[in-house]
């Protein structure tokens, strides 16, 4: 199917254009944006053969000058103090973060106005892998937003000679405040607005504001949208579409309060691209993703942008699967190969505490490891989040397993990740397989919030890496010919997070976790992990207090292990059904 589509996209060249950058990565602590949003949109779009390599197009910094068409001078010249950046962004930063932020928000500007270029250009849509800074007011940041993409790509498209009528659809969860002040007096430009709530007040000469509340569904966002987007289409008949895409009205964003599946969300999308292509086939359409917090959120985008590049919706893989098929490229050096004229006295020299081995595993060296983890990005997405010196180190003991330590400093002092983990032929019988003994991944730098509450175990924030060091161990047994990835989770929440991709071997553990998952799934992991240990989980006759009780799981590596687990009773025991007591 993918070559087919390879196929199609030669015949039926430049379909859909992307600009990207891989400055876009760039984010400030706090701030819950997915850095890797457009890169994982971007490879899903090229794995899949929607989008040729000719059509992903570099950002650039938009210019002082072109920002000042929207911005007033004294505003552009303000974003070189700290206390403005930090009141717009909404955390408080430090001079380089000021600066970091400056930098991102002009890039993805620029590519905001390469996106409307291009699409004025073409005819055929064009989408800036980024942007969407909606609540940037001409005098004024606010949301995250320091200035205002879409406005100033709109100005740099008037003062390069495009006269059209301009509609910008914008479908965040929040409201385009900002772009409606910016465009507050020009009739040419409608802006058109479904939001939870108004940020600022509505108003002007051209423009639709919708404020629904909290709780917004499928049917009831899609119904209002079908009610008043086609009657400002007929009347403004524009001759430009500016689309802000903004997937956070998803039930599972971190930072937003409707309750819209993927299907919906798809649905608001395909409307609004088919509402404007009936108004005119030819109309040029520029996208920009705008809000959307968590691991998951590009998949909302991916798959939208998938079925405008083919036709066709194509099911993007979920974060870890895709993740594992990017880091299954990576060969990990092993054997002497992999010491790069290092002696044994090197090795040794980087063990806190010597050991019996100097092998990972029996088979990968310290420096093995280190470069594993720089080529895969773990490394470099930890330099991203402010610790710009990761440090690996090794530990061996004979009675706890093999630990495999990341610190954010040189002087490691800053602990990010220690994994556990050893060989193991006795768990799985006929089966060798690599086993888990502890994982901790944790940022310092961050505290706990009431966005981001507390998980049993914890001592500080998660390091937002889980995804990605699971499928370098996975990586670890594909390459020595292990069975299997094996882990018992201590806790409900590790359970529901890897249920997807492992499975476990005892069918009243399998039954448990289904059934605590019926009560407890539409909780935030926080709260399923306070009511377990209040005692409020249940069986409803007998009263029986119900806890998470370990168990062995599997990632299966082996075609042999795949087949222990699809030999497994497909009917689980029945488990009684549980209530949650107030």
């Amino acid at each position: 199917m993918r070559l087919l589509r390879r196929l199609l996209q030669r015949l039926q060249p430049n379909r859909l254009w992307l600009v990207h950058h891989p400055e876009y990565a760039q984010t400030i602590p706090g701030i819950p944006l997915d850095p890797e949003r457009g890169e994982r949109i971007a490879a899903f779009l090229r794995e899949e053969g929607l989008v040729g390599r000719k059509q992903l197009l570099s950002a650039r910094p938009v210019s002082v000058a072109d920002i000042q068409r929207v911005h007033p001078s004294d505003y552009v010249a303000a974003l070189d103090r700290i206390d403005v950046v930090s009141q717009a962004i909404g955390v408080q930063v430090t001079d380089r973060e000021r600066q970091r932020a400056v930098d991102q928000q002009r890039l993805v500007t620029g590519g905001t106005i390469r996106a409307v270029q291009r699409a004025i250009r073409t005819g055929q849509p064009a989408v800036n892998l980024g942007g969407g800074l909606h609540h940037a007011a001409p005098s004024h940041g606010m949301g995250f937003c320091l200035i205002n993409d879409v406005a100033i790509a709109v100005a740099h498209a008037r003062a390069r000679g495009f006269r059209g009528r301009v509609l910008v659809v914008d479908l965040d969860l929040h409201d385009g405040n900002g772009t409606r002040a910016a465009f507050a007096a020009d009739p040419s430009v409608h802006t058109f607005s479904i939001h939870n709530d108004h940020w600022e007040p509505a108003g002007g000469v051209a423009s639709t504001a919708i404020a629904l509340g909290a709780g917004v569904t499928d049917n009831a966002l899609l119904e209002v949208l079908r009610e008043t987007l086609p009657a400002v289409v007929a009347e403004h008949r524009p001759e430009l579409l500016v689309y802000v895409a903004g997937t956070d009205p998803a039930q599972d964003d971190r930072l937003g309060n409707w309750a819209m599946t993927a299907e919906g969300l798809l649905a608001r999308d395909r409307f609004v691209i088919g509402t404007l292509r009936a108004h005119d086939p030819r109309l040029p359409i520029a996208i920009v993703l705008a809000g959307g917090y968590g691991r998951e959120t590009w998949r909302y985008s991916a798959r939208f942008l998938g079925w405008l590049a083919g036709g066709a919706v194509v099911e993007p893989p979920d974060d870890f699967e895709r993740t594992l098929r990017k880091y299954r490229r990576i060969t990990i050096p092993r054997g002497d190969s992999d010491d790069w004229g290092l002696t044994e006295a090197d090795l040794f020299a980087t063990v806190p505490a010597a050991g019996p081995g100097t092998r990972v595993l029996g088979a990968f060296s310290r420096h093995a490891i280190e470069v594993s983890l720089e080529q895969v990005g773990i490394l470099e997405q930890v330099r991203r989040m402010g610790f710009p010196g990761p440090t690996v180190e090794i530990a061996f003991s004979q009675g706890t397993g093999e630990m495999v330590l990341l610190y954010g400093d040189d002087e490691r002092s800053v602990l990010l990740m220690e994994l556990r983990m050893s060989r193991d032929r006795r768990l799985v019988p006929g089966m060798e397989v690599l086993r888990v003994e502890w994982l901790l991944l944790q940022n310092p730098h961050l505290s706990f919030t009431p966005a981001m509450l507390r998980l049993p175990g914890q001592r500080h924030p998660g390091l937002g890496l889980f995804r990605e060091v699971v499928a370098w161990v996975v990586l670890l047994c594909e390459q020595l010919g292990l069975d299997g990835l094996v882990s018992v989770p201590s806790q409900y929440f590790m359970a529901v997070v890897a249920r997807h991709h492992v499975e476990f071997l005892d069918p009243v553990a399998r039954a448990r976790l289904g059934a605590l998952l019926q009560v407890l799934g539409g909780l935030p992991l926080a709260g399923a992990e306070q009511a377990l240990a209040e005692g409020r989980v249940r069986e409803p006759e007998t009263g029986k207090v119900v806890r998470w009780e370990p168990a062995v799981s599997v990632f299966p590596v082996s075609e042999r292990m795949r087949a222990r687990l699809r030999g497994l009773p497909a009917e689980t025991p029945g488990f009684p059904r549980l209530v949650l007591a107030p």
